[in-house]
């Protein structure tokens, strides 16, 4: 099977902004970062974020939504430590912000 790649290492920036395109009623990209988050946070509500790898780009996107995560991280394995640092300094700033059910 063939795939149609324009780089590959944009695979997983052009997949999430793909993802954001389609469903943006739904989710959007963050800037800057490979994460993909809901659109219309609920407050009151815990925020759930969820981290996962980018070997299936991007398998777990889907899991974002209304009663699901309200954000997904993606994660080149060897990048994790540095990714997970900038995540956890951008997820303190979304968390004073976003809460979602």
């Amino acid at each position: 099977m063939k795939k149609i790649i324009n780089q590959p290492q944009d695979v997983i920036s052009e997949m999430l902004a793909g993802l954001a395109y389609a469903y943006g009623d739904l989710i959007e990209k963050v800037p800057d970062f490979e994460i993909i988050q809901r659109k219309s946070p609920k407050s009151g509500k815990v925020a759930l974020v969820s981290g996962g790898g980018s070997g299936h780009e991007p398998a777990h996107a889907g899991f974002v939504g209304e009663g699901m995560c309200c954000q997904q991280l993606f994660v080149e394995l060897f990048l994790l430590l540095q990714l997970l640092t900038r995540f956890l300094k951008q997820s303190k700033q979304l968390m004073k912000e976003l809460v979602c059910s």
